[in-house]
């Protein structure tokens, strides 16, 4: 019988029915070469205008990790403190500026978010496509991610993003898991509750 998806079935196990969010990681590094290739892989997943707002920040330094780590809620310090790499997620609320490099067809696209309110709108909501684009890269590249939103957002863009138009979405901690990395799998809603006909 032919699958209905068209990757194989350790691909999709890989990417989603296997795939975790990690709380532990062993400390094994996470190199520069592993993560130009996750990000050559997700840069393509679709955003509106192509207007690719997401920035992903990587912590390699101590003093960064020390400015973060302040800002991190509870159990979540603790993960990003040992985490072998961590990237900060943050949408570029100035993405504007790059839509006449990648989206040439429409030359007044940059126009149209002369409005701050609006461009910031814009730019987490496509920031946030991004955000699991890249947790599936992640994933592809034989890694597990531990994405976070438990932290002084605000703190983290004053501390690491003073003077830019970085806003800080997710803190994703990144390496090979260790071991009993994860919790016990949790309940999925059933397709008849998810997936609605009109």
């Amino acid at each position: 019988m032919t699958s209905p998806l068209a990757i194989p079935a350790d691909v999709q196990d890989l990417l989603f029915r296997e795939a975790r969010t990690a709380n532990a990681f062993t400390d094994e590094p996470v190199g520069d070469e592993q993560m130009a290739a996750i990000y050559d892989l997700v840069k393509f997943g679709p955003t509106a205008m192509n207007s690719q707002p997401l920035r992903i920040v990587l912590v390699r330094s101590d003093d960064a990790r020390a400015k973060l780590l302040k800002h991190m809620s509870g159990s979540n310090r603790d993960k990003t403190e040992s985490a072998p790499l961590v990237a900060i997620l943050a949408a570029d609320t100035n993405f504007h500026e790059t839509l006449p490099q990648v989206f040439p067809i429409f030359p007044g696209a940059k126009d149209l978010f002369a409005d701050d309110t609006a461009r910031e709108h814009a730019a987490r909501f496509n920031a946030g496509l991004q955000v699991g684009y890249f947790i599936v890269g992640v994933r592809a590249a034989g890694l597990a991610a531990g994405p976070m939103t438990g932290f002084d957002a605000t703190g983290i863009d004053e501390d690491l993003f003073g003077g830019t138009g970085l806003k800080t979405m997710v803190v994703v901690n990144i390496g090979h898991p260790a071991e009993n990395a994860w919790f016990d799998r949790l309940p999925r809603l059933d397709e008849d509750q998810a997936v609605l006909s009109l």
